[in-house]
């Protein structure tokens, strides 16, 4: 008889991000653009990765019976967090590509932050530290 208290253990070779969106060309040119880098994997219109140092993030197209999961004005409750060096460079450079963000600077126990939004609606919190 197996042992009920027997820990399992879950082993997996990599983890990442992947991010719905019904407007997959626009959001595909946003993080394009906010990375700095081109999509590796690319399938226009359903599919882009975007693989950097720390994180590998891919951008999918829902397939057509499953848009309803992910058809909200309001995106996830996901965040991505970028811990950038200069928060008022990182919030230029977001305006510039024209996403700026909303609201104000916060204050926060590991440093200042603000919120922005891709094009899906996704919450992106930039961070600089103390």
């Amino acid at each position: 008889m197996p042992n009920p208290y027997q820990i399992m253990t879950l082993i997996y070779n990599r983890a990442f991000i992947a991010i719905a969106t019904l407007d997959i060309t626009k959001t595909i040119d946003f993080y394009s653009k906010l990375l700095q880098l081109k999509p590796e994997n690319y399938i226009p219109n359903v599919y882009a990765e975007f693989d950097f140092p720390q994180l590998h993030l891919a951008i999918f197209q829902p397939k057509i019976d499953h848009i309803t999961e992910f058809n909200n004005s309001q995106g996830s409750g996901m965040s991505i967090c970028l811990e950038v060096v200069d928060l008022a460079n990182a919030i230029a450079f977001l305006t510039d590509i024209g996403y700026p963000p909303s609201g104000d600077i916060i204050t926060a126990s590991h440093g200042q932050e603000i919120y922005a939004y891709d094009p899906a609606g996704n919450r992106l919190i930039l961070y600089q530290k103390n």
